[in-house]
């Protein structure tokens, strides 16, 4: 009777450097690649922020961190216009600081 163990048989052959490359190499393939963003959507996206900014309205931001997108929910608190960041501060009290060069996509959040 044949028993295989899978890969825990090939394990033991491998060297700790080859299997950290190999567990790197599985994590860089779950990255996104950041997308380019066209002068209509930038566009739109000022005037979405405008409109949050001036009626004080809640705002979902998709921005881009780590290789990957995420989500921010919350009330565009400050623009630093110097350091060209957003500060967000979401339903938490957390604060946010967001580049706008990360940012990839502001729509306003209905409560």
């Amino acid at each position: 009777m044949i028993r295989d163990r899978g890969r825990i048989k090939w394990t033991s052959m491998m060297l700790p450097e080859h299997v950290k490359l190999l567990r790197d190499w599985v994590k860089e393939d779950q990255y996104e690649q950041k997308k380019e963003m066209d002068e209509q959507q930038l566009e739109r996206m000022g005037e979405t922020l405008t409109e949050a900014i001036e009626f004080n309205q809640d705002v979902t931001i998709t921005y881009y961190r780590n290789y990957n997108y995420e989500i921010v929910i919350g009330k565009v608190h400050y623009w630093d216009e110097l350091g060209h960041k957003l500060h967000i501060v979401d339903r938490f009290e957390e604060v946010h600081r967001i580049s706008m060069d990360a940012i990839a996509d502001i729509r306003l959040t209905a409560m």
